[in-house]
């Protein structure tokens, strides 16, 4: 089992940058694909981005060249660097972890945190 739990949301002016944080507990997180998505009022939960743990990154188009993602194994954190953010990136931002086990996939998640990017 793994308990994640996010912060860093907030309010923050278009252009703003926001660092959210993913703490992991229950389970050392150093083997799992972690990830942020967010879901924006009446949207669906969509991808931002995910790092293994070999720290490949992917991004969702929208973010590329704005948002960081990154891990500290050692920390059992992860982290979500938001730059020149948009009134579109209002969402909540949820925390994910996968696990790939021999049989099954082991996934979860966070309670999420809310960004809000608003003049």
């Amino acid at each position: 089992q793994v308990q994640l739990v996010e912060s860093g949301g907030g309010l923050v002016q278009p252009g703003g940058s926001l660092r959210l944080s993913c703490a992991a507990s229950g389970s050392l997180i150093s083997n799992y694909v972690m990830g942020w998505y967010r879901q924006a009022p009446r949207e669906q939960r969509e991808l931002v981005a995910t790092i293994t743990s070999g720290r490949s990154t992917n991004y969702a188009d929208s973010v590329k060249g704005r948002f960081t993602i990154s891990r500290d194994n050692a920390k059992n954190t992860v982290y979500l660097q938001m730059n020149s953010l948009q009134p579109e990136d209002t969402a909540v931002y949820y925390c994910n972890a996968v696990y790939y086990g021999v049989s099954r996939q082991y996934d979860y998640w966070g309670q999420g945190t809310q960004v809000t990017v608003s003049s």
